[in-house]
C-alpha cells in the first residue's frame, strides 16, 4: 500500500508524520472522491517525485477518470493562481488588484466534477502554495455551499501532512 511505503521511507525523526499520514488519509471520514482528489492534487502541488510515485497510483485506482483529471487540473490552475493572487495580496500598491487579470481559468467554471470537490482540492493546493487570498476565496465558496468547517479542516490537514512528508523525503534525498 502506498501509505505504508511512504511511512517506511520516512526517517525516525519524522514519526509524527508517519502517524499523521494514517490519521489524515487512511482514517479520513471524507468521501473517497474528496479524499483522493485532495491527496492527488496536494501530491502534485508538492512536486515531490517519491510522494507522487506512491500516492498517484492509488488515487488513479480510486478516482473516476474525470475526478482524476480534475484533481490534476486543480493543482495546475492553482499553481498559476496562487502565484498571481499572492503577488497581488503582497504588493503595497493595491491598484494592481483593479487591473484586468487576463489569465485563462476556464477549468474552474467547468471542472468535470462537483464544484464542491474541485473547490476543496483548490483550497488544499492553495494551503500548500501559501496564497491567503485564494484560501479565503475557496473557503467562502465551500461554506456557502454548506460544507462544514471540519471537511475544510480535513483538506488543510491533508495538505499539511503531504507537504511535510514531501519536504522530509526530498531533503533526505538531497542529503544522501
Amino acid at each position: 500500500m502506498a501509505l505504508d511505503e511512504l511511512k517506511s521511507a520516512l526517517p525516525d525523526y519524522a514519526k509524527d508524520l508517519k502517524l499523521n499520514l494514517s490519521a489524515v488519509i487512511a482514517n479520513s471520514e471524507l468521501p473517497a472522491q474528496q479524499l483522493w482528489g485532495t491527496v492527488l492534487s496536494c501530491a502534485m502541488a508538492t512536486g515531490s517525485k517519491p510522494v507522487l510515485a506512491e500516492l498517484e497510483p492509488q488515487a488513479k485506482e480510486i478516482l473516476s477518470e474525470q475526478a482524476y483529471t480534475a484533481a490534476k487540473a486543480a493543482a495546475a490552475i492553482m499553481a498559476m493562481n496562487n502565484v498571481y493572487y499572492r503577488t497581488l495580496h503582497l504588493l503595497s500598491d493595491k491598484e494592481y488588484g483593479t487591473l484586468r487579470t487576463g489569465l485563462r481559468m476556464n477549468i474552474i467554471g467547468n471542472p468535470g466534477v462537483e464544484k464542491v470537490d474541485f473547490e476543496l482540492w483548490s483550497f488544499a493546493v492553495s494551503a500548500i502554495n501559501g496564497c491567503g487570498q485564494c484560501l479565503d476565496s475557496h473557503e467562502q465558496v465551500l461554506r456557502k455551499a454548506g460544507v462544514e468547517r471540519e471537511v475544510i479542516q480535513a483538506a488543510a490537514k491533508i495538505a499539511a501532512v503531504v507537504q511535510a512528508v514531501a519536504s522530509v523525503l526530498d531533503a533526505e534525498a538531497a542529503l544522501a
